[in-house]
């Protein structure tokens, strides 16, 4: 650990933000983590976690044990800032940098000569530049703050593993600024840090995220394409996926998650004229829900009063994180539109405040309709003949 850098401020205590504070706090860093939510910081201080990750718990209650680890919802004076904040799109699928600009005039004062500041939260191209640099120099900051920009570059489900091992693709406002943060990413890091300038670094995670929203939307108009030839979606695939240079990925109710569904966007918006594919990408896996929701009501058609299982709410498997998930927006819609009597289940929610939630086997017993949205471990079990004559509508390819 450098000397000079040992004084960490995290802002945000998230998806990424907590387990990059945690991560930190086990590693001698003394780390002070901040979020607007008075609820998240007596949770964390009480050395327990409000999301749903592997190991995080253990991890958390070691930092706060350590006392490395402390949550506020207000910084302090350090030496390194990570901004690991939100960042959603508003209404015409505009990039909405309020947290981030929030973020970085609350730090600013605290900000001193030689501090390093890193924006971590996956935001438009010119975002490091254009919005903290800007706002720190506004504030009095000049060109004795290092300004940098370093994406988490994670998947849920394996954060704490990957915040380690992964490449990580770091760009300063400077070069300078870009030296300063590589050498702490090196200190942590196992796998190789990629120095670069800050506008490429944004540019790299929005592509990482936008190419693979164009290979789902492939899969996804497939699916439909096959659907509607009464032919195998998965067994097309798979025999597909058999050749050399072929590797199709699975299709699924719509693409859910803060990074796929929302950072094409910011491609998008910046620059509309030339981001043609990425745009249609986009607009295929945003209208997928609805192809599932009408195949939902015709098969409910066929009951008088339709009992439907739902199973699955998260964006992906064996996470509780609802972000832009489709399953949840299919769900609410089909109660919405009272498509029939729905068993809502979500295996990794104790609770939730918009359904009733029930077992999966309360859901799949009373069901008339199975409408698999989710790829958990627990719902992989399943066999068609043991579901009997129960109508299956399986948008995840997992049950055989």
């Amino acid at each position: 650990m450098s000397a000079r850098l040992k004084k960490i401020c995290v802002m945000g205590l998230g998806y990424i933000g907590l387990p990059t504070a945690s991560l930190l706090g086990t590693k001698g860093y003394d780390v002070h983590g901040v979020d607007i939510s008075q609820d998240v910081v007596d949770t964390i201080n009480d050395g327990r976690i409000h999301i749903v990750e592997p190991d995080l718990d253990i991890m958390v209650k070691s930092a706060v044990q350590s006392g490395h680890l402390k949550a506020d919802i207000e910084p302090c004076v350090a030496d390194v800032f990570i901004i690991a904040v939100p960042t959603p799109f508003k209404e015409g699928k505009k990039p909405d940098l309020t947290y981030v600009a929030e973020a970085t005039k609350k730090i600013s004062s605290y900000v001193k000569p030689g501090d390093l500041v890193i924006l971590e939260s996956t935001s438009p191209v010119g975002t490091t530049d254009e919005v903290v640099a800007k706002i720190l120099k506004e504030d009095g900051h000049r060109d004795d703050v290092f300004v940098a920009h370093c994406p988490e570059r994670v998947l849920p489900g394996r954060i704490l593993i990957e915040l380690v091992e992964n490449d990580r693709v770091v760009g300063g406002i400077n070069e300078e600024s870009t030296q300063q943060a590589v050498d702490f990413y090196e200190d942590f890091v196992r796998g190789e840090v990629l120095s670069t300038t800050a506008k490429t670094a944004e540019m790299v995670k929005l592509t990482e995220n936008s190419s693979r929203d164009v290979q789902i939307a492939f899969a996804n108009e497939l699916s439909m394409i096959c659907e509607s030839e009464t032919i195998n979606t998965w067994e097309v695939i798979e025999l597909a996926n058999r050749h050399p240079r072929v590797n199709i990925l699975k299709p699924g109710p719509g693409v859910g998650g803060h990074c796929i569904a929302v950072d094409p966007w910011f491609i998008v918006d910046r620059s509309p004229e030339h981001s043609h594919l990425i745009r249609t990408a986009r607009e295929v896996n945003d209208a997928k829900p609805e192809w599932v929701i009408e195949r939902v009501k015709r098969c409910a058609d066929k009951f008088k009063d339709p009992v439907i299982a739902c199973l699955g709410l998260a964006f992906k498997a064996d996470v509780d994180d609802l972000r832009e998930s489709p399953a949840f927006d299919i769900v609410k819609r089909l109660q919405a539109d009272d498509v029939g009597n729905l068993l809502i289940c979500e295996p990794n929610l104790k609770e939730s405040s918009e359904f009733e939630l029930c077992s999966v086997d309360e859901a799949i017993r009373h069901a008339d309709i199975v409408l698999l949205l989710v790829d958990h471990k627990k719902f992989k079990n399943f066999k068609a003949a043991e579901l009997g004559e129960k109508v299956v509508i399986d948008t995840r390819g997992i049950i055989k």
